[in-house]
């Protein structure tokens, strides 16, 4: 009888045992219905983290659990914990739509057509990379509005409107965050207001005020500082002086003479870009491109634009950052029609008699020439 009673328990212990080792076998070995047969999840998670953003929209077709995967946005803070970036540079070149091309696939994308009106479309617009966001800024009949375009998502939505709305503004982003300054509100005023966008909430937070208004500025964050230089403060009036702002303090800091370049009311903001934090500006009257000396609050030479840039008054061009390198993103026209070309620089290659080392990464015909919008994204 001690036995037989013993006997249920002896199966129970056996059977548990059994289902430990098969789980141990599935952990080595992964299931069937792992995300990638043969590993476990985790280590099939750090692998698929490694895939490129512009390969997403084919990974998600694999199957029901790889979109889901993505729409989660698990990979994508993976990809952050592992420190993996993977830069984007995003581009509209006539009223049809937004393009976006992959310096690192070489790799040329079609982005859905944004469901705005036709007054939003055709007027000018600015636009800025947040996180895995892209944020476009411009006009509908009655008000400034913002559609957003989000990378997991892979669609438009229109999203929260600034405190103070407004255009010709300066802007920057770090991360997660981005700041506007300045800029000309729906009635014409020229403002010295900022603002804070945060991407994890979508929502706007106000800043204190610059100390002068300027509209057609411009905005770069560099060693952890927001700054904004250029612009006007009235239709005759170019602002010369910068201003610093500090996160932590929350306060402003202007800085005399920090762009001497004078500004004119049919002229474009400044082009500026920061990499490394090292401030660089193209200067669209000569075709230089220079070097901003912190110490020194000094611009120097550092040479020549590509050949066969040009622009309208800095106009139709882009100048941006992208990872170690700058980019001179601009329309040329040739024996096979009008295309926009991407060219490339890295300013550790120096200069040489004038002449920067500059590289075509990046080719796409039969597109307009004039180069409306752009922004790249590093996440």
């Amino acid at each position: 009888m001690a036995a037989e009673e013993h006997s249920p328990q002896r199966s129970q212990v056996s059977a548990s045992a059994s289902v430990i080792e098969n789980d141990a076998q599935r952990l080595r070995l992964g299931s069937s219905d792992s995300l990638l047969p043969g590993l476990i999840d985790d280590v099939a998670l750090n692998c698929l983290a490694w895939v490129p953003r512009t390969d997403y929209p084919s990974l998600s077709c694999v199957s029901k659990k790889y979109n889901n995967l993505i729409k989660s946005g698990h990979l994508f803070g993976l990809r952050k914990e592992l420190g993996i970036v993977e830069y984007l540079v995003f581009m509209v070149c006539d009223p049809r739509g937004w393009l976006m091309f992959s310096p690192t696939k070489k790799k040329w994308m079609v982005l859905p057509k944004m469901p705005c009106d036709e007054c939003f479309n055709h007027a000018d617009k600015e636009s800025l990379a947040v996180d895995d966001e892209l944020l476009v800024f411009g006009r509908e009949l009655f008000q400034f509005a913002i559609w957003k375009y989000g990378l997991r998502s892979r669609r438009w939505v229109k999203c929260e409107g600034m405190h103070r709305p407004r255009c010709l503004f300066a802007s920057g982003s770090l991360g997660g965050i981005a700041i506007v300054a300045g800029g000309t509100d729906m009635n014409g005023n020229i403002l010295a207001s900022a603002e804070l966008y945060d991407s994890s909430s979508g929502r706007w937070e106000m800043l204190p005020n610059m100390h002068s208004p300027r509209r057609l500025c411009s905005g770069f964050f560099m060693d952890g500082r927001f700054y904004v230089v250029g612009g006007m403060s009235s239709p005759n009036v170019s602002v010369t002086c910068g201003e610093e702002f500090d996160l932590e303090t929350r306060k402003w800091r202007k800085i005399e003479g920090m762009y001497p370049n004078v500004n004119r009311a049919a002229q474009a903001p400044p082009l500026v870009v920061v990499v490394n934090n090292e401030l660089f500006t193209l200067e669209y009257l000569t075709n230089m491109v220079k070097r901003y000396d912190k110490e020194r609050n000094k611009w120097e030479v550092m040479g020549r634009l590509p050949p066969m840039v040009d622009s309208s008054n800095g106009w139709g061009l882009a100048f941006k950052p992208c990872g170690d390198r700058l980019l001179v993103v601009c329309g040329q026209r040739g024996s096979n029609g009008e295309g926009v070309v991407v060219n490339a620089w890295c300013p550790k290659t120096g200069a040489r008699d004038g002449n920067l080392d500059w590289k075509v990464i990046g080719v796409k015909e039969n597109v307009g020439v004039f180069v409306y919008n752009c922004a790249v994204m590093g996440c």
